[in-house]
Order: structure tokens, then C-alpha cells, then sequence
């Protein structure tokens, strides 16, 4: 699998069906999982002063994303996440 690289933009679709592009923030290794933080690209264009949303998704072997199931998981990669963002500052 190539390994997912910052900046990328992917399509996944919501629950509803509806595709939706993203762009991948960073990514991180926790525990031999990869996860991706990204963000809706229409978000990251219009440059507003507002926080963007990010979305954390875990990457299976396959490279497909999935949607992290369980609040401690979560909390885990968040916390993760954010000591990267806080290392760029």
C-alpha cells in the first residue's frame, strides 16, 4: 500500500451517498494503525477565520478509510493528533 501523504485529496462518501473531497491534515501511526486527520477541501478554501472541521479515519490494509467506532479510540488519535498539530506551531 503507498503510503498516504499530507496534502492529498481523497473522495469518500457520507452516509447520505453524497461524495465529499478531503484533504489529508497529517497522518500518524498509533500502535501499528494508520490514521489520517482531514478536512472537507471546500472548508480549506474559503480561508475563514472560523475553526475547520477535522475528521479522524482510520486506514485498513487495503488503504480504505473507516470511521473510528469506539469514544476511547477517538480519544486516543485525538490526543495523538494533537500533540503533532502542537509540535508545528
Amino acid at each position: 500500500m503507498d503510503k498516504i501523504e499530507v496534502g492529498e485529496v481523497f473522495t469518500i462518501t457520507d452516509d447520505n451517498d453524497e461524495e465529499l473531497e478531503v484533504e489529508v491534515l497529517a497522518s500518524i501511526n498509533i500502535e501499528g494503525t494508520e490514521y489520517v486527520a482531514v478536512s472537507f477541501v471546500e472548508d480549506l478554501k474559503e480561508e475563514t477565520e472560523e475553526d475547520i472541521d477535522v475528521f479522524f479515519l482510520k486506514v485498513d490494509d487495503e488503504g480504505d478509510f473507516s470511521a473510528i467506532e469506539s469514544d476511547e479510540e477517538f480519544d486516543k488519535v485525538s490526543a495523538a493528533f494533537d500533540e503533532i498539530m502542537e509540535d508545528d506551531e
